[in-house]
């Protein structure tokens, strides 16, 4: 009787309001002046209905909604459940249960309200999947399940489970798993060895309370396990700030005294079963970090690892003890195999194919069979290729599909100028391998080649043939290399420094004198890096199309004609040249994708740059090779990515300053 009352009520006022609604109308053109009157009904009117607008919502909520379902038992059914249920019609709530009204509506009246206001990012396609769809309403957490009728005149019927407390328990396990990092004070001999033991000790302690300070913000603990080496056992909650900061420690270390090369290198193990199982992934990362020459921090999870910092220069920390021990190893190896073969990258240049004739002569000196696998038609190094062909030694030289065959158990595949298994000159002579040793420079990225039985890898050293050089001269002087491959040699060396101009070191003199003792010619080396007039026209149009962007030149170009990939690298060179250019990038495109040469004086890491774009290198010389690509997209890949590495110098800068 109640409810009809209320309906009767506002019927009435409903139709008081049509009424002066249309009694307006004749008195607007007849007689203006009369107007005030229904003007006044239908303000009082509003008034009334603006009164009663909650008591006419929950009238229309407790017929549909309340506990009167005129002999409906599926309504009345729904109505008992104990969790939340709504039917959703459209894009509205038509329908809903009391413990919906008061978890959800906080004991309010809703109908024909919007769902998505309602439910916030409510997705009817993702409730009705098996595992629902979490929603956050208000401080509680629900899963919904949605079951759909078919027919044009259907409706969607959701169900929310509270389940506030399982995920909450849940994201606190998540964020309470440990983490473990390992952390190496970079260059620790050669810069604590000439100090003092009073200033020794002073920079230990001012490092020990930058890494005290910084692990005392998390919930785990810090140990000190060597001289140079810390272990931290953390939560994934730490992790997850130390990311989102960029592991900052970094920066206050360097801070400390600018240039001195004193730095730190973390590595990162999170995400795993057990702590040893961390603890096996930090170790992974350090060796990592410190491959891709230090200052930065390397995170391995489960899905793979991620880079933060490794924009300072390295310092050079090389032992000549170490290079006799490599010898000495490598030459065990040899004697070992039945048979040897030596490769380097894909579109091998002047350091690759230098290096591989300097590990030929070692072969041949402990007298074991050996080639140089090389696909002669894509070579960056045919001039020298054809210099060693003139001079009777094409046996040495064998394309990688006439290798195959050759593989046996005892065969040794020596590896030279690459550590990335997707860059080898032929990827299923180095599946056929059981034996593998790698020889190289650059600095280490993820899908390195695993588990080598010996690894020369130094990231300091200008070239691959420089360490190969090292390598020789602990080898009996009797048969070693000849002049002509001496040349060979030093080829590579002037490739990869410019003609001694970037990345030398003392070593690398060393090397050099070496390799001019044993009768290399730097007048014919440097006709090894002579090229034809097409050549030189095709190099002058990539630079004349350059420009300039914050610091680095871009060129790009459509493919180029058969042959002329050589002149990549010395575009990126030429433009070095230009005054207030940091860093080079010569994008051309070839065979669907496009192929990217960087160079650099020092002052950007080109190879952080081209990693994101699956390329790499070292701090002055790095590549890429993007497939299923276009020149316009790859240009702006390599524009974002130079925004990404200024803004990290920027706030590197910034924190130095902040610190000094």
């Amino acid at each position: 009787m109640k409810n009809k009352i209320q309906r009767d009520y506002f019927v009435v006022i409903l139709l008081l309001l049509t009424a002066c609604a249309a009694l307006a109308v004749p008195l607007a053109v007849t007689a203006p002046q009369w107007l005030i009157a229904p003007v006044v009904m239908i303000v009082f009117a509003l008034v009334l209905l603006a009164f009663s607008i909650r008591s006419l919502r929950r009238f229309v909520a407790q017929n549909l909604c309340g506990t009167n379902f005129e002999g409906s038992k599926i309504q009345y059914s729904l109505a008992r459940l104990p969790v939340p249920v709504a039917l959703i019609s459209g894009k509205n709530v038509v329908w809903y249960n009391p413990p919906f009204r008061e978890e959800i509506l906080n004991d309010t009246d809703a109908v024909l309200s919007p769902a998505e206001r309602l439910l916030p990012g409510i997705d009817l396609a993702v409730c009705s999947r098996p595992h629902g769809q979490d929603l956050t309403i208000g401080e509680n957490r629900y899963t919904a399940y949605a079951s759909t009728t078919s027919g044009s005149q259907g409706g969607t019927l959701v169900y929310l489970v509270n389940d506030t407390f399982y995920k909450n328990t849940l994201d606190e396990y998540n964020a309470s798993r440990p983490a473990c990092l390992i952390i190496v004070i970079d260059s620790y001999d050669e810069i604590f060895n000439d100090m003092k033991d009073s200033e020794q000790a002073h920079e230990q302690e001012t490092i020990n309370s930058l890494l005290e300070e910084y692990i005392g913000r998390t919930t785990g603990f810090l140990r000190r396990v060597s001289n140079n080496r810390y272990i931290a056992v953390v939560e994934e909650r730490d992790v997850r700030w130390m990311i989102e900061e960029r592991f900052d420690i970094l920066d206050k270390v360097r801070a400390l005294h600018p240039g001195s090369g004193l730095t730190l290198s973390i590595g990162v193990g999170h995400g795993g079963s057990t702590l040893q199982e961390c603890q096996e992934m930090a170790r992974e990362s350090i060796d990592i970090a410190l491959g891709r020459g230090g200052d930065q921090a390397a995170v391995k999870t489960v899905d793979g690892f991620e880079f933060f910092g490794g924009v300072s220069h390295g310092v050079e920390k090389r032992s000549h003890v170490r290079s006799r021990i490599i010898a000495n190893a490598l030459a065990d190896q040899i004697r070992k195999s039945d048979s040897v073969i030596i490769m380097g990258h894909r579109q091998s240049d002047l350091d690759a194919l230098g290096s591989a004739i300097g590990i030929l002569r070692m072969c041949k000196m402990c007298d074991v069979p050996s080639v140089i696998a090389i696909r002669s038609g894509a070579t960056l190094a045919g001039t020298l290729l054809d210099t060693f062909i003139e001079a009777g030694e094409s046996h040495n030289f064998i394309e990688p599909e006439e290798v195959y065959n050759l593989i046996t158990p005892d065969t040794l595949l020596i590896v030279t100028d690459t550590y990335q298994k997707r860059l080898l000159e032929d990827q299923k002579i180095y599946e056929k391998c059981r034996r593998v040793v790698v020889i190289d420079h650059h600095r280490m990225a993820v899908g390195h080649i695993d588990n080598p039985i010996l690894l020369y890898h130094e990231p300091f050293a200008s070239s691959a043939s420089e360490l190969v050089c090292e390598l020789l001269q602990f080898m009996p002087p009797q048969d070693n290399i000849t002049p002509l491959e001496a040349q060979a040699l030093l080829a590579g060396i002037m490739l990869d420094t410019r003609s001694f101009a970037l990345h030398v070191g003392v070593r690398t003199f060393e090397a050099a004198a070496w390799l001019r003792s044993r009768g290399a010619e730097t007048a014919e080396t440097k006709q090894l890096f002579n090229i034809s007039k097409e050549e030189y026209e095709a190099r002058a149009a990539l630079v004349e199309s350059a420009y300039i962007y914050k610091g680095c030149a871009i060129a790009v170009s459509g493919e180029l004609a058969p042959g002329m990939s050589v002149v990549l690298p010395m575009a990126a060179n030429d433009l070095l040249t230009i005054n207030g250019v940091d860093a080079s990038f010569v994008a051309v495109a070839k065979n669907g994708g496009v192929n990217i040469s960087a160079r650099s004086m020092g002052a950007l890491n080109v190879q952080v740059i081209l990693e994101p774009l699956d390329g790499g290198g070292h701090l002055t010389m790095a590549g890429a090779q993007m497939k299923n690509c276009t020149v316009e997209q790859a240009e702006k890949r390599i524009r974002e990515e130079i925004d990404h590495y200024r803004a990290a110098q920027a706030a590197q800068a910034g924190a130095a300053q902040i610190h000094s």
